[in-house]
């Protein structure tokens, strides 16, 4: 026996080991580690698109530049967010892709269970909530005052459907077609994307939604608006996994 022959055996042995499905939580990540990634992705994410919108406000008075350099910086922002805490927690940083996933587990798919859905929806609107008085404090701005930005118009809670059902069909998409490699760059496009093609400027976020209501500024929400943005959210997931499992349709094999 030679001596590179017990690490190869041991290398046989790992490739042979079974390996996650696409979409799954990482393996062997201590909860706690996923909670703390949740609520430090979740509050930094808010802190970005808070922060840029104040700093956007301050630079012109141009609407459309404001938005520009808002949904600019989420792009960036949300990109890196995904690609360091993606290996830790699935980068989830939202409600409706844990309520989806925990759905597709229950299906028999990938995804989070019971007590992984309690522990990370909490620390997503935890971190919500922390992220916007962090960007109302670093730019001076009281640190909670509810926002006065009324966003209840039917057209705008149309468009939180149809951005947050594009949002579940590329992630659940990404997972079913072993792409999710590409997430980093994939969901950060689509969501700077629709900050422009939506109405409502694409919340598609429960916890973010909650969030950007303690903050009076360019991206916040006034609290009466919050309740019906969710109830939008919550069916746009809904529809996003419906059209994943027609788009997405696995055939069937033939014995024989």
């Amino acid at each position: 026996m030679t001596a590179t022959e017990p690490a190869a055996r041991d290398a046989i042995a790992a490739d042979a080991s079974p390996q996650p499905a696409p979409g799954a939580t990482p393996p062997r990540t201590p909860l706690v580690a996923r909670a703390a990634a949740e609520l430090v992705g979740t509050a930094a994410l808010v802190a970005i698109v808070v922060g840029s919108g104040i700093q956007a406000t301050e630079l012109t008075e141009d609407v459309g530049l404001q938005l520009l350099a808002n949904s600019t910086a989420t792009v960036f922002g949300l990109g890196v967010l995904i690609a360091l805490l993606g290996p830790v927690s699935g980068a989830h940083f939202n409600p409706a892709v844990t309520l989806a996933e925990w759905w597709t587990a229950r299906r028999g798919g990938a995804g989070v269970d019971v007590r992984e859905l309690a522990v990370y929806v909490p620390s997503q609107i935890a971190g919500a909530i922390a992220g916007a008085i962090l960007a109302d404090a670093m730019f001076g701005e009281p640190l909670v005052k509810w926002s006065t930005h009324d966003r209840s118009a039917g057209n705008l809670l149309l468009g939180e459907v149809v951005a947050t059902a594009g949002l579940i069909l590329l992630i659940f998409g990404l997972a079913r077609t072993d792409r999710l490699r590409l997430a980093p760059v994939a969901v950060a496009s689509y969501i700077g994307a629709a900050y422009w093609f939506t109405s409502s400027t694409s919340f598609a976020n429960p916890a973010v939604t909650i969030g950007r209501a303690f903050t009076d500024t360019f991206a916040g929400i006034a609290p009466g608006s919050v309740p019906a943005f969710i109830g939008m959210q919550l069916i746009g997931a809904v529809v996003g996994l419906a059209l994943v499992a027609v788009i997405f349709l696995r055939g069937k094999t033939h014995a024989g």
